[in-house]
């Protein structure tokens, strides 16, 4: 390496550091918000009287609206932005988090599962483009060979929201009550979306940004105009269309998103079910399963972190883009597999050992949105970002609502974890048979 090019790499800046960060903040705010549901769960039902299948619609019910507002979210960030669109949705979303807790000012239990439904979709209505605006930013702000690293680091902040927030959460309830977690949640997003607007800007307009790292970005295959140029916005809808209709010809895109479907159904258990399974199956006391649910997304993040770390190094090693995500991805799956054990013990310490290798094995493999930033069109990548995210947490719709049926019908937890190790195999399948090469998908116009 030449003298020149070593100088220039000494005075680079380190901006996109600073961003990934944010994103990892407002990522771990994000996921905390959408687990405090799971961990009131087992007390609200307890003091209202809802049962199994009453409480897995109102986990679910996030997910119908988050569903159902990903492509409009998408479309939203390559119209008018990531840093403007995101501040809004974590603005929002913090908003009616702390407004659930106000929720026992109905007189009675169907209204306030109601309402609790109404709300629960207006967060996800207000969450829809926070993923899909992580890849934008994340594509935008990275060069190719840190890409992976840099969307596992915001991916394994869903893991890492579990140990920042579980603990607190268990303490609320235990020393005020369970509505007290949702007004704390609120106001720590609230105070993240200030910060939001001071951290964020696009690479060509960011105050702190130096040539030479705007350039590293650049040439390693970063997007740093992307809100610049609004490439998204030009096109007319007729191509939008279009443009949707190949990828879901393309083998490579739908074995993508259906293997992303198959992913967070692990998520979904986790942050539904998961705290439920340890009161009511395993007869853990709420203050407990706040602190033993750190362990599992201890592991979870680490997982995570390391995923993107190894899949990287495989690239800069000489490996393929397809086989440096793969790799990782089809070897954390297979490990999130042990999930099954857990239905052959009755020693506490062994079953939170599971959990623990199972997630870690699921944050090595959660590199869809790695995946996701290498293989989006360069025109619709806020769009494609939607359909990647709105396929994939259709699984925050069945996955709790079908666990909520096995439970109730079965009087255990067993069907309920092979369900979750069942999705895992079939993630595997579509990385290892089905997917093929992944590699950016171009548009054909015209």
């Amino acid at each position: 390496m030449s003298s020149s090019v070593v100088t220039a790499a000494l005075r680079r800046s380190k901006v996109r550091y600073g961003i990934v960060a944010m994103l990892f903040l407002v990522t771990a705010i994000n996921y905390g918000d959408r687990a405090s549901m799971s961990m009131v769960g087992a007390p609200m039902s307890k003091q209202l009287g809802i049962d199994p299948i009453g409480l897995g619609y109102i986990f679910s019910a996030f997910s119908w609206a988050y569903v159902v507002a990903q492509i409009p979210g998408g479309w939203l960030l390559d119209r008018f932005g990531s840093r403007r669109v995101y501040f809004w949705s974590i603005f929002s979303w913090s908003v009616v988090t702390a407004l659930q807790g106000f929720v026992t000012i109905f007189s009675s239990t169907t209204e306030i599962i109601i309402m609790l439904v109404l709300l629960r979709c207006l967060v996800g209505l207000a969450e829809a483009p926070s993923f899909p605006g992580n890849s934008r930013i994340v594509a935008a702000w990275f060069p190719a060979n840190e890409r992976g690293t840099a969307a596992a680091i915001f991916n394994s902040a869903q893991y890492f929201a579990t140990v920042m927030f579980a603990p607190l959460m268990g303490w609320l309830i235990h020393t005020i009550n369970w509505q007290s977690v949702f007004f704390v949640m609120g106001g720590a997003g609230i105070l993240a979306s200030l910060l939001w607007l001071k951290v964020i800007h696009n690479p060509d307009a960011h105050p702190s940004i130096n040539k030479a790292e705007l350039e590293y970005i650049e040439q390693g295959g970063g997007l740093v105009r992307i809100d610049t140029v609004k490439p998204g916005a030009a096109l007319a809808p007729g191509f939008r269309t279009e443009a949707v209709k190949q990828m879901f010809a393309s083998r490579m895109m739908v074995s993508v998103f259906v293997a992303q479907y198959c992913i967070n159904a692990l998520t979904y258990f986790f942050i539904s079910w998961f705290p439920v399974y340890l009161v009511q199956a395993r007869h853990m006391s709420i203050l407990k399963v706040g602190i033993v649910a750190a362990i599992p997304a201890i592991c979870g993040f680490a997982g995570g972190v390391l995923g993107g770390v190894l899949s990287d190094a495989l690239q800069r090693m000489g490996l393929s883009l397809s086989l440096s995500r793969k790799i990782p991805i089809i070897g954390g799956m297979l490990l999130s597999m042990s999930i099954l054990a857990a239905n052959y013990t009755n020693i506490n310490a062994v079953v939170i050992a599971v959990m623990a290798i199972a997630f870690f094995g699921k944050g090595v493999g959660a590199l869809g949105w790695a995946v996701m930033a290498d293989i989006a069109p360069r025109e619709i990548t806020g769009l494609t970002g939607g359909v990647f995210n709105m396929i994939g947490n259709a699984s925050g719709i069945v996955t709790p609502i079908v666990i909520g049926y096995i439970v109730k019908d079965t009087g255990s937890f067993n069907g309920a974890l092979g369900f979750i190790a069942a999705h895992a195999f079939v993630a595997v399948l579509c990385f290892a048979v089905l997917a093929g090469p992944l590699k950016r998908f171009e548009i054909r116009k015209g």
